[in-house]
């Protein structure tokens, strides 16, 4: 423990700065960026050159972030005790249910924004924070989390489905659309809107995440609980949503 966990920790910060940094390349600087450069007519120049270089190092910024993650989840908060608010049994029926909801979870997640009730974004992003407070809720009161324990399930979750979009929907779309562009040939609408779609959800998580992560740092927020982490995570989804507003403004040269 003593070794291994500042191990993890600075692999974990050295990939979580890759990923994230790039991820808030894509939302804040490039895209706006590309749009200038589709209208230029450079965007069969500038996508496969650039873009298989960033997600090269986006996806497996992302891919080590989640494996050390998971690894201090396991240390610091299995194997050294600092889940439980007080003593009590790790694996119990309710930490168990609770665990499974952290990482499987991203299924409903992905579940839910491929179904047609997910078109309108404010229901969907309301729904998506009402069963974040639901699962932060049932880590506390049902499962016997302590703050800390709750604080980082609930970003391992959201990290997981960062994770996953890249993976599984982000790079899949990405290398389709990359190959059209090669080809001279408009990609389908469809898959911009999904690449597009799914990197904008991981921004909107990327910063309540950044909070999770620093749960050893966050104590004084302890008493506020639940509550606190949910209030905690509706002002990085408005910090977020004042870099859009603000990134659309910076003009080039």
């Amino acid at each position: 423990m003593e070794y291994l966990e500042p191990l993890f920790r600075w692999i974990h910060v050295i990939a979580g700065v890759l990923w994230i940094g790039l991820l808030w390349f894509f939302n804040f600087v490039n895209i706006p960026f590309a749009a200038k450069m589709k209208e230029a007519g450079a965007a069969g120049t500038v996508v496969p050159e650039l873009m298989p270089r960033a997600l090269f190092w986006f996806r497996w910024g992302a891919a080590w972030t989640w494996v050390t993650g998971v690894l201090l989840l396991l240390l610091v908060f299995y194997h050294g005790g600092a889940l439980l608010d007080g003593e009590g049994e790790l694996l119990t029926t309710a930490n168990l249910v609770m665990l499974g909801v952290t990482f499987l979870g991203v299924f409903i997640y992905d579940a839910w924004f491929k179904s047609p009730a997910a078109g309108n974004l404010r229901v969907a992003y309301s729904v998506g924070f009402v069963f974040t407070a639901v699962v932060a809720y049932l880590m506390t009161e049902w499962a016997g989390y302590g703050y800390r324990g709750m604080s980082i399930h609930i970003g391992s979750m959201f990290g997981t489905a960062m994770a996953f979009n890249v993976w599984f929907r982000i790079w899949p779309a990405q290398q389709q659309i990359i190959a059209a562009v090669k080809a001279g040939e408009a990609p389908d609408a469809a898959l911009p809107a999904l690449a597009g779609g799914r990197s904008r959800h991981n921004t909107y998580m990327s910063v309540p995440l950044l909070w999770t992560m620093i749960n050893t740092h966050t104590g004084a927020f302890a008493g506020a609980g639940v509550v606190g982490l949910l209030v905690i995570i509706l002002v990085g989804w408005h910090l977020v949503f004042q870099l859009y507003a603000r990134s659309a403004k910076v003009e080039g040269a």
